[in-house]
């Protein structure tokens, strides 16, 4: 995992994405201009949570997230997304 100092506020969650897939299951090589924005990642950072809702994702975590989910930010050349806990579907 990735050493980042950034804290979220709130109800935010800092998500480092997985790698795009390189290759299909049956061995096909996908082109650079082919390959999909990924929908999973994992959490490297979560803020306080809201006064009356706590956090239920933590550090560690892999998570499901929507396509258009989050705001990217790039830190020291790696590339991450802030988005509220909401936009996270799923915790695998």
């Amino acid at each position: 995992m990735s050493k980042v100092n950034i804290k979220p506020l709130a109800d935010r969650v800092l998500v480092e994405p997985a790698a795009a897939e390189e290759k299909t299951a049956s061995g096909l090589f996908i082109p650079d201009t082919a390959k999909e924005k990924p929908q999973k990642g994992t959490v490297i950072a979560v803020g306080g949570g809201k006064k009356d809702e706590p956090l239920t994702v933590k550090v560690g975590d892999t998570v499901l997230y929507g396509k258009y989910a989050g705001t990217e930010l790039s830190v020291e050349g790696q590339d991450f997304l802030i988005m509220r806990e909401s936009d996270i579907f799923a915790i695998l």
